[in-house]
C-alpha cells in the first residue's frame, strides 16, 4: 500500500526541530476515507488551518483498504436513518468523484436473489426501504434473475442498477493529496492517545507531542471508544471487533459472475451475509464471514492480543449479543476454519460451488478486514451512524466530537458524512449538497 502523500505532512512520529505545540482551527483524529471527508468538508467550509492525525504509517490501513469496494445503494436500511440519507447522496457522489478525478469505478448493478420462499417476505420489506429511500429498484422472478445473472439459482430477487464498485482506498489517497493542496497538515505514524478539553482549546495528546485544536473530531474507527473513554467521556457503547474473511472466486463459476450477487439479509442476525463481487480488477470474490477477531485489528487467528480480547468477553454488551446469537457465531466461525463450509453457503447462490473453486485473495489485504462495530450493554447492535459530541464540562468552549459507530455503508456515505459532521460542528442545517 502506498504511504500517505508526504507534502505538507508531519514527519512520522513526531518533529525534528522541538518547538511549541502546533495549533489548528481543527484537528482530525484518523486516516481511514471519513477522516480524509470530514478535512475534506472542513476546508470546503472555510476552515484554514486543519490537521489530520493517524497512528498508521499509511492512510487507509484498516476499514477502508479492507472491504468488498462496494458502492452502496442505500436499498436496505430504515428510512430516515442517517445510513439511508448519506448513502443514497454517498453513492452518487462516490461515483462522481471518481469521475472527475480519474479514478477506477463502475456502475455495475446488483441482483438480491431470493434462494427460497420463505425470503419473499423479507425481500418485499427491502422494496419498500428502497423506494423509501429514491433507490430505484425492480422486481425480477426466477427468469429475470437468470437473464440479470445468468449462473445464479433464485425463486426471485431484485435488481439495484445503482450499485457499483470502485477503489476506497485510492479514493482516500486522492482526497489526502487535493487536501495537502489545499494547506491541510497530515500526520502519520502518530497515535492520540487522549483529548482534554480546556477553556479556550483542545489538548490532542500523541505519543510525538501534544497538539492543540480549536475542535476536534475522533474518526478513529476500531479505537474509537478507546479515545473516548481515555479522555474523560463515556461513549456508552463498545468497539467489538468482527472480522470477516474473503475468498477469491476462480474458474467457470467465476466466469460467468458479471456484477455483485447478495442473499437477502435475515434481520435476526446482524450482518448482510456472503455476497459475490466482480471488482475493479476484474476478478471475483466471496465473502465476508463475521467472526470474533483476537485482536482490534486481529486480521486472522494468529493474531492475538489478551488484553483486548479480555476486554471484549468480559463487556456486558458482548456478553449479552453472544448469548442471543452464539448459534449463528459458531456457523461463522465453521467457514472461517473450513473452505467447505464457505462453499456450502456460496452454492446457495450459485449452485455448484466446491472447495476446490475458492482461493486466498492474491493481494493480502484484500483476504480479511475488521468492522468496528458499537455494541450497546444490553447487547443491541448500534444499526445506525453514531456522531457524539463531548460539550458537557465547558458548554460555551471547544468541542470534541466523537464518530462511534461508522462501518459499512460508512465508505459509500463518506462524502456526505464529512458535510454532516462539519455542520453539527458548526450548528447548521445540512442541506443536499453542503451545509445552510
Amino acid at each position: 500500500m502506498a504511504d500517505a502523500p508526504r507534502a505538507g505532512i508531519g514527519e512520522p512520529g513526531g518533529w525534528s526541530v522541538p518547538g511549541p505545540s502546533p495549533r489548528h482551527d481543527v484537528v482530525v483524529v484518523g486516516g481511514g476515507i471519513v477522516g480524509l471527508a470530514v478535512v475534506t468538508a472542513l476546508l470546503d467550509a472555510g476552515h484554514t488551518s486543519v490537521a489530520l492525525v493517524e497512528r498508521e504509517s499509511s492512510l487507509a490501513a484498516h476499514q477502508t483498504g479492507r472491504n468488498s469496494n462496494v458502492i452502496h445503494s442505500g436499498l436496505y436500511y430504515a428510512p430516515g436513518s442517517l445510513k439511508a440519507r448519506l448513502a443514497v447522496a454517498g453513492c452518487a457522489e462516490t461515483k462522481a468523484f471518481c469521475a472527475e478525478q480519474d479514478l477506477p469505478y463502475a456502475e455495475c448493478g446488483k441482483v438480491v436473489a431470493a434462494t427460497d420462499e420463505s425470503e419473499l417476505g423479507r425481500m418485499a420489506e427491502l422494496v419498500r426501504r428502497g423506494r423509501a429511500n429514491g433507490v430505484a429498484v425492480q422486481e425480477l422472478d426466477a427468469a429475470g434473475v437468470r437473464e440479470r445473472e445468468p449462473a445464479v439459482s433464485a425463486v426471485a430477487g431484485l435488481w439495484v442498477p445503482s450499485t457499483g464498485i470502485c477503489d476506497y482506498e485510492a479514493i482516500t489517497r486522492r482526497l489526502a493529496e487535493l487536501a495537502v493542496a489545499r494547506g491541510a497538515v497530515l500526520h502519520t505514524g502518530r497515535a492520540v492517545r487522549s483529548t482534554v478539553r480546556r477553556r479556550s482549546d483542545v489538548v490532542v495528546h500523541t505519543d510525538a507531542g501534544d497538539l492543540l485544536a480549536g475542535q476536534v473530531v475522533v474518526c478513529a474507527g476500531l479505537r474509537s471508544d478507546e479515545i473516548a473513554r481515555a479522555s474523560g467521556f463515556d461513549p456508552g457503547v463498545r468497539i467489538v471487533p468482527f472480522r470477516g474473511e474473503y475468498s477469491d472466486l476462480r474458474g467457470p463459476k467465476a466466469d460467468a459472475v458479471r456484477g455483485l450477487v447478495y442473499p437477502v439479509p435475515d434481520p435476526a442476525f446482524p450482518f448482510l451475509g456472503v455476497h459475490a463481487t466482480r471488482g475493479i480488477d476484474g476478478s471475483v470474490h466471496v465473502g465476508p464471514n463475521a467472526v470474533l477477531a483476537l485482536a482490534r485489528e486481529g486480521y486472522d487467528w494468529r493474531t492475538l492480543k489478551v488484553h483486548e480480547l479480555a476486554g471484549t468477553l468480559t463487556d456486558p454488551g458482548f456478553l449479552a449479543l453472544a448469548a442471543k446469537q452464539w448459534r449463528y457465531g459458531l456457523g461463522e466461525m465453521h467457514r472461517s476454519v473450513s473452505r467447505a463450509a464457505m462453499a456450502t453457503a456460496v452454492s446457495k447462490m450459485l449452485p455448484g460451488t466446491t472447495a476446490d473453486d475458492l482461493h486466498p485473495p492474491h493481494d493480502v489485504m484484500r483476504r480479511a478486514g475488521v468492522r468496528a462495530q458499537a455494541v450497546r450493554s444490553d447487547g443491541s447492535l448500534v444499526d445506525d451512524f453514531l456522531f457524539v459530541e463531548d460539550t458537557a464540562s465547558t458548554a460555551d468552549g471547544p468541542s470534541v466530537l466523537h464518530v462511534l459507530n461508522a462501518p459499512s455503508p460508512a465508505a459509500t456515505a463518506a462524502l456526505p458524512i464529512g458535510r454532516e459532521i462539519v455542520s453539527r460542528l458548526e450548528g447548521k442545517t445540512v442541506v443536499e449538497g453542503g451545509v445552510a
